[in-house]
C-alpha cells in the first residue's frame, strides 16, 4: 500500500523550521531554499505547500499565534480560579514581555513578522486584529460594574494603552535583556494607576466613623 502522507503535519514542519530560521536570522533569511534544507525536505515540497514565499510566511505566523495563545492560556489557568481582575491582566501583559526562555524566543519572531507586515499587505490583515484589546477593555469594563476601576475611565483606551504599553517594553527588553525588572514595574505602576484610584476614592468618599 502506499504510504500515507500526513499533509498538515508537514505543512507545520515546514513553519516550524520558518520560526527557527527566522529566530536566528530574521525573515530575510528564510528564503524557499534555507527552509527547506532546515525542514529536512526538497524545495519542490516547499512549494507544492506554499506558492509563494509570503504564503510560506503567513502560515508561519499562524503557527506563531497560536504558540503565544496557548501559552497566554497556560499563564491564566496557574493563576487559580477565579483570578482578580487585575491579576488576570498583570499576567497576560507580563506573559509579551520576553522575560523567559520561551518569551525570548518567541518575541523576536514577532518582531520580525511585525516589520515584514509594515511592507507586504497580506501579512498586515492578521496583526490588525484587535483580539487583545477587546479582551483587556472588556475585563476593565467587568471591573468598573464591581467597583474596581472608576467609571470616569474608558475602557478601550485604558486597553489600548495597556498593550501598547507592553509591546514597546518587549521591544525595550529585547534590546536591553536587563530592562525586564523595570518592564515589569512598568506594568504594575501603570495597573496600580488604574486599580487603586477606585481605592482611593472610596476610602475619600467614606465618611469618618465617630
Amino acid at each position: 500500500m502506499p504510504k500515507q502522507v500526513d499533509h498538515e503535519a508537514r505543512r507545520q514542519r515546514i513553519a516550524d523550521a520558518v520560526c527557527r530560521v527566522a529566530a536566528r536570522q530574521g525573515l530575510e533569511g528564510a528564503s524557499l531554499r534555507h527552509i527547506a534544507a532546515e525542514a529536512g525536505v526538497s524545495m519542490g515540497q516547499v512549494q507544492h505547500y506554499f506558492t509563494s514565499k509570503d504564503e510560506m510566511l503567513l502560515f508561519a505566523f499562524h503557527t506563531l499565534s497560536a504558540r503565544v495563545e496557548r501559552r497566554l492560556g497556560a499563564t491564566v489557568q496557574a493563576l487559580g480560579q477565579p483570578p482578580s481582575t487585575r491579576a488576570l491582566l498583570r499576567a497576560v501583559l507580563v506573559a509579551m514581555v520576553p522575560t523567559d526562555d520561551e518569551g525570548r524566543i518567541e518575541a523576536p519572531l514577532w518582531v520580525a513578522f511585525l516589520a515584514r507586515a509594515v511592507v507586504e499587505p497580506v501579512l498586515a490583515g492578521p496583526l490588525r486584529s484587535d483580539a487583545l484589546v477587546d479582551f483587556g477593555a472588556q475585563q476593565l469594563r467587568s471591573a468598573q460594574e464591581a467597583g474596581e476601576v472608576l467609571r470616569s475611565l474608558d475602557p478601550e483606551l485604558e486597553a489600548t494603552s495597556l498593550f501598547a504599553l507592553a509591546d514597546g517594553l518587549m521591544i525595550r527588553t529585547l534590546l536591553d535583556p536587563d530592562q525586564a525588572a523595570r518592564a515589569l514595574a512598568a506594568i504594575d505602576y501603570r495597573l496600580d494607576r488604574i486599580f487603586d484610584g477606585a481605592c482611593s476614592t472610596h476610602a475619600a468618599q467614606a465618611p469618618d466613623r465617630p
